[in-house]
């Protein structure tokens, strides 16, 4: 349909950004205990260096781009700059699963400054430890933010014959793209899930792990994917019998609304010796940021919006995919024909027919995602495809044959052959599952005959001798440290305008 149509050029300008994770490790393999690098200024406001969980868990942001790889060398010279500010001794530990974690206590939370807004997001952080403790906190992953440009949309609504608002359309149909994505992600966890395995200090308190011994040190499943995708991840008892629809937006925001409103009880026993609040509030969901999935509808928020409003107001903005490990043996965790394919994977969501969906769809869903993320390498894992059980090698071709098409339309705009090439190299992993990320880690593990600890920490090693080797140049380097500088005094700005007491700023917030 779209091969036809003129003006399908507008797809060369699919804006893309990252936003990756990785944890400041010492030399031991621990969480660094130090205050995150003054040279990166403050996390609070600095517009591409942050941290998420932890002061040690830092997070990598890129602007939006138009091609993969500008995006890719945009966070090579973050990483680069990064690691110029870094002690000689800290590293970033190149997996998603943590190493080592003897207990919560070592996961310092991350630290905003004096500002209610800072304090604010170190309050959450630490309602979070309480919830599900800090442990599962210290789990790092990469962020894809994909949005199609107004060209296109157009294009498509003349397409499909609709006559609503732009706005409206793009937000239903980004809605149909996200229903579609949640179908079919369990292909992205089997393609790109690199964490097989894990230390054994990440589970210590969970004796039902259902993990098997690797070595004295490890645990694994000799067919698991990504670990960090399954029960011993971003899961809590709270969410487990939360279900949010995607049929529309006023259905996900309403749900949304509703956890962040509604109490739960066990979350009200939270208690700190001196009596300082543990947590935003006691309810399902303190923000709407807590909820836990694979894909988010996303808008940038105005200053004192809360995205759940900017939502319901204004639409979908973009779409947030949630699903994607750290790739160890990549010094960036992922990489340009990676971001490529995902173009493709997200096109064949948004074109492909997506029906509404409900609570039993919602279910299969997750089993098959779990089922992927535990034996995805199995030759004979099946799952559920509307009702049916179908073998997952056979719905994964059938999958990557309607992407093959989109990812030769796709080259016939961009005059190249990558994305074909991109989507030809996930085809060649479920005829071979020891291509995937997943199976070259325990791959190597076996090859070097080392617990996960060391292979990861090889890894980390020779990503931080990779970026100590790259120099930036004097005007990237000067950028840089202005961008620091002004993080610094925009952090300052903030708590000098700050007018209300703490105890009222967080009453306001919880009541807005």
């Amino acid at each position: 349909m779209l091969k036809q149509t003129s003006g399908i050029s507008c797809l060369t300008q699919i804006s893309h950004g990252l936003e990756k994770e990785s944890l400041r490790i010492n030399p031991a393999g621990q969480l660094a205990q130090s205050l995150h690098p003054a040279g990166l200024g403050s996390a609070l406001t600095h517009p591409c260096i942050t941290t998420d969980f932890s002061e040690a868990l830092m997070e990598f942001i890129t602007p939006v781009y138009h091609s993969p790889k500008d995006s890719l060398a945009f966070l090579a010279d973050v990483h680069t700059f990064t690691f110029s500010q870094l002690p000689r001794e800290e590293l970033l530990w190149t997996s998603s699963m943590p190493c080592v974690i003897t207990d919560d206590a070592s996961i310092p939370l991350a630290q905003y400054g004096t500002s209610n807004i800072g304090r604010l997001k170190t309050l959450y952080r630490n309602g979070l430890g309480f919830r599900y403790g800090r442990t599962m906190q210290t789990i790092a992953g990469i962020h894809y933010n994909f949005s199609l440009p107004d060209e296109f949309w157009s294009l498509y609504q003349t397409q499909l014959g609709t006559t609503a608002p732009l706005q409206q359309f793009k937000t239903e149909q980004y809605f149909a793209l996200i229903r579609n994505f949640r179908r079919y992600s369990w292909l992205l966890i089997y393609l790109f899930g690199a964490s097989p395995a894990l230390c054994k200090s990440f589970v210590r308190n969970n004796p039902n792990h259902g993990l098997e011994n690797y070595d004295d040190w490890s645990l694994y499943l000799p067919y698991g994917t990504s670990l960090r995708m399954g029960d011993l991840g971003y899961t809590s008892k709270a969410q487990a019998g939360l279900y949010i629809s995607y049929n529309s937006l006023d259905q996900y925001t309403d749900g949304l609304q509703k956890a962040i409103k509604t109490p739960y009880e066990p979350y009200a026993h939270f208690v700190s010796p001196d009596g300082a609040p543990t947590q935003l509030n006691a309810n399902v969901l303190q923000i709407e940021n807590e909820f836990y999935g694979t894909i988010r509808p996303k808008r940038i928020a105005a200053s004192g919006k809360r995205p759940v409003q900017a939502l319901r107001e204004e639409g979908v903005e973009y779409i947030e995919v949630r699903c994607l490990d750290l790739n160890p043996f990549l010094p960036l965790g992922i990489d340009e024909a990676q971001m490529t394919f995902l173009n493709c994977f997200l096109l064949f969501c948004l074109l492909r027919s997506s029906p509404l969906s409900d609570s039993d769809e919602f279910h299969t869903i997750d089993a098959n995602l779990k089922a992927v993320v535990k034996q995805g390498r199995d030759p004979a894992l099946q799952l559920t495809d509307a009702g049916n059980t179908v073998k997952m090698r056979d719905w994964a071709h059938d999958i990557l044959a309607e992407i093959a098409d989109i990812a030769l339309l796709m080259d016939n705009i961009h005059g190249t052959t990558s994305h074909s090439a991109a989507t030809r190299e996930q085809v060649a992993k479920i005829t071979n599952s020891e291509l995937t990320p997943s199976a070259k880690v325990l791959q190597r593990m076996r090859e070097l005959k080392t617990p996960y600890f060391q292979f990861a920490m090889n890894q980390s090693l020779a990503h931080s001798d990779y970026f100590r080797g790259l120099k930036l140049s004097t005007d990237k380097m000067t950028n840089f440290e202005i961008m620091s500088q002004t993080a610094n005094q925009q952090r300052i700005n903030i708590e000098q305008l700050d007018k209300l007491d703490f105890a009222t700023y967080l009453h306001n917030m919880n009541n807005s």
